[in-house]
């Protein structure tokens, strides 16, 4: 495989994501409707990813996204440039006093455990970076001038209003336009699309930006809700993804979107909000890899595993350019990082070696 990645001495940037960042608020152990003390965190799916390749990989990422400038936003800042991102790129908006114009989000996570499913609450209208429009951010400078080797976007960003789908489309033609490599993660929420046009409005603008997509990220109901294709003999009742017509699909995909590079996604089977089988699947080249195979695995905190797994993924695909090594890695940083709380992986690049090596969890003295 050959992305043709820009050089690394080219570029300021290894990496950048474009998205929202929410401020998390985690009940830990219990219940958001019962809470009396919430843990604070970051998180936002786009902005995961960088954070993982920045803190577990070690590369130079930063993030464009958009805040009020009041208390809040400044503590996800903190919280941003605690975990090793590139700020420089934050759009600041004048805060109105009490958020009837412009407000920074807040997500509500409890984990979940045993038959209790993770529950999210999440509180982002009229939030600063749905507010952004196309000409807002200076997509030259950032590809031509500074220089960056990757951008990673996704359809929670896109689908925050109608102008943040025109901010992604103008992101991912710049990005071409200087030979950037481009992921997305197709990540289909219903509730984000429902006031905007639906699944209508979802496929036209995921049609276009697909255009520009080296790495697709997405599961067989992205796929189908975001870009129209449907698997053979699936029901969307079934516990488990039928594979092989999962494998047919992905075969048109590329028929419609030869510019995919690289299609993965996550296999994951939910067997109890504590425990997961977990795995991976890559298509490039004609070829299907399969990732790591990790039965029964113990999940602490389930989300941003899926982000967990983009960064391995794109830590494999652009330093081997291997799309074997590059799901082993998706799958390991993916499951590491769901043992611990919070959105963002708290893994080592050794860590993550020694999954896909197939070392256990034997004590470390």
């Amino acid at each position: 495989m050959n992305l043709n990645l820009r050089k690394k001495e080219e570029c300021t940037f290894d990496m950048i994501s474009l998205g929202e960042i929410m401020l998390r608020l985690d009940p830990g152990e219990g219940r958001i409707k019962t809470a009396r003390s919430f843990r604070a965190w970051e998180g936002g799916g786009e902005y995961n990813v960088a954070r993982g390749l920045r803190r577990c990989f070690g590369m130079k990422t930063a993030v464009v996204t958009a805040f009020a400038d009041n208390e809040v936003g400044r503590l996800i800042e903190d919280f941003i440039m605690q975990g090793g991102v590139d700020t420089s790129l934050i759009k600041w908006v004048k805060y109105d006093g009490i958020g009837r114009t412009v407000r920074n989000g807040i997500n509500f996570t409890e984990r979940g455990f045993g038959i209790r499913g993770a529950v999210g609450v999440s509180d982002r209208g009229n939030t600063a970076v749905s507010q952004l429009k196309a000409g807002d951010i200076d997509w030259d400078y950032i590809f031509g001038t500074l220089g960056v080797r990757w951008l990673h976007t996704g359809g929670i960003f896109a689908a925050l209003s109608e102008s943040t789908a025109e901010v992604a489309i103008e992101a991912v033609k710049t990005a071409k336009k200087y030979g950037t490599i481009v992921s997305y993660d197709l990540n289909y929420r219903p509730s984000l699309w429902n006031d905007i046009g639906g699944k209508e409005k979802a496929q036209a603008v995921n049609k276009e930006i697909a255009k520009y997509i080296d790495v697709m990220i997405g599961n067989e109901e992205d796929f189908t809700a975001c870009l129209g294709f449907e698997i053979e003999g699936n029901d969307e009742n079934l516990k488990e993804l039928n594979i092989e017509g999962y494998y047919k699909m992905l075969e048109e995909v590329v028929k419609v979107y030869p510019n995919f590079k690289v299609i993965a996604t996550t296999l994951r089977t939910v067997k109890t909000a504590t425990v997961n089988d977990w795995s991976a699947i890559c298509y490039a080249d004609g070829k299907v890899y399969k990732g790591l195979e990790l039965p029964g695995l113990e999940i602490l905190d389930r989300v941003g595993g899926g982000d967990s797994f983009a960064s391995g993924l794109i830590y494999g695909l652009m330093t081997t350019e291997d799309a074997q090594t590059a799901v082993n890695y998706g799958v390991a940083h993916g499951a590491l990082a769901m043992t611990t709380p919070g959105d963002t992986s708290m893994a080592s690049l050794k860590e993550v070696e020694n999954i896909v090596k197939g070392s256990g969890a034997r004590v470390q003295r």
